[in-house]
């Protein structure tokens, strides 16, 4: 981890509630997959959903944003702007943010073409099979 502010995980109310809705949304994840029954589980993880989503909007885009922040834009700090910004840092981080998306769309394809190959393994199994 770099040590951008002085320090390697500066006490800045930004980082600490996005960090804690990470760990809500892991406990989200734990949960939805630690219950095998599908009906139960989407129940349940639903019902967790309702109280955590809430939880997130407070930390990420509320208390964040009553504090003074070392993030650009907050508490003194100036925002992003053409002096800030170097076009090499830009050449970088907007094909990285398109690799991004591009493998997440990836990823779900490869997810639901697993998901039908093995519904029709489950349905050539109970008519029968070989």
């Amino acid at each position: 981890m770099g040590y951008t502010w002085g320090e390697a995980w500066p006490s800045d109310p930004k980082l600490n509630s996005a960090a804690i809705a990470m760990l809500v949304y892991f406990a989200y994840m734990v949960l939805r997959g630690s219950i095998n029954e599908d009906q139960q589980g989407g129940r349940i993880s639903a019902v967790y959903n309702i109280f955590a989503y809430p939880i997130m909007i407070a930390l990420i885009y509320i208390l964040s944003r009553m504090t003074d922040s070392l993030h650009p834009g907050n508490g003194g700090n100036p925002g992003f702007s053409t002096y800030d910004t170097d076009s090499r840092l830009l050449a970088v981080f907007y094909p990285a943010i398109i690799g991004w998306v591009l493998m997440s769309i990836w990823i779900m394809q490869l997810r639901l073409r697993i998901r039908k190959i093995q519904r029709r393994l489950n349905n050539f199994k109970l008519h029968g099979g070989l």
